[in-house]
């Protein structure tokens, strides 16, 4: 099925630092759907792994030992195991439930034990590369493997615009070596009580629109999304789009509603200058990543 896309956001006002203008997104309703974020679940004793001993590039294995959901975030970096990885998409996994999820490595050099689970790397992969990602899943969103070596290519990309030199292509060795830069700049962006989302306007290499329907949750997953954010303005330079323009783009796209890996339904967001992907359960926009 296919339809017009509602964004349930009104816009606060922009901030400006390093390359990027930040404008803070505020929900027009109140969320129903309950989860609570990737890091806050690690906590509570949430547990991603290989799925078998040999592993799968292409797939891990997650276990949800808490009584609420938890929302996994595309774009996500996971590090240890036998190779770090990313969300290939947002997964909302339902309180006491198990899934394997489709993710793409991000250390293209390596495939040998570190630890037996993952851990948060503290960063979503940058705008760059989740946009190359979301255009290789754009026919098959659940596609083991469909975005590898678009991923791989990017990660070499930005390892080389950064100057990081990783003996394994990992794409945290480069967000290590520009760690002090990017804590500077995004220490320039506070968060706005009340704030689901923000539309992040790179100079002269266009947009990104992230949000989540729960402030609090939006609030863990923040630093890390700005952290790719700025990853990917280092050494940007030129326009930046107004945020009021980037929610008409999305305004006259069409989305298209699939299965997902667990709770609620995948959406796949495309048009003139747009693409998009997110996850809805019960009519509700759980959580949406926007490139132009």
């Amino acid at each position: 099925m296919t339809t017009t896309l509602d964004l349930p956001f009104q816009l606060g006002q922009p901030q400006q630092a390093g390359g990027i203008t930040m404008t803070p997104l505020f929900p027009l309703h109140d969320p129903v759907c309950d989860y609570v974020s990737l890091d806050e679940a690690l906590a509570g004793g949430l547990d991603i792994s290989e799925v078998h001993e040999a592993g799968d590039v292409g797939e891990l294995a997650v276990r949800n030992p808490l009584d609420r959901g938890v929302l996994l975030y595309d774009g996500e970096e996971l590090v240890g195991a036998k190779q770090n990885r990313i969300l290939n998409v947002s997964v909302l996994l339902g309180a006491g439930s198990t899934a394997r999820i489709p993710v793409s490595c991000v250390e293209r050099g390596r495939w040998s034990w570190r630890d037996r689970s993952f851990r948060s790397a503290g960063h979503v992969a940058g705008p760059q590369l989740r946009r190359h990602k979301a255009a290789s899943l754009r026919t098959d969103a659940l596609a083991r493997g469909a975005a590898q070596s678009t991923v791989w290519a990017a990660v070499d990309v930005q390892l080389n615009a950064v100057g990081a030199l990783s003996p394994t292509a990992a794409n945290s060795d480069g967000f290590q070596a520009r760690a002090a830069d990017i804590r500077n700049v995004s220490e320039r962006f506070a968060l706005e009580p009340g704030q689901c989302g923000m539309v992040a306007a790179i100079a002269g290499r266009g947009w990104c629109l992230d949000a989540v329907s729960r402030p609090a949750v939006f609030g863990r997953v923040y630093p890390k999304l700005l952290a790719g954010y700025v990853y990917d303005a280092l050494e940007s330079a030129g326009e930046t789009v107004p945020a009021e323009q980037v929610l008409a783009t999305l305004s006259r796209c069409q989305a298209k509603r699939g299965p997902s890996v667990a709770l609620g339904e995948d959406v796949r967001i495309e048009g003139k200058g747009a693409i998009a992907s997110g996850l809805a359960l019960d009519g509700e926009l759980v959580q949406i990543s926007a490139y132009g």
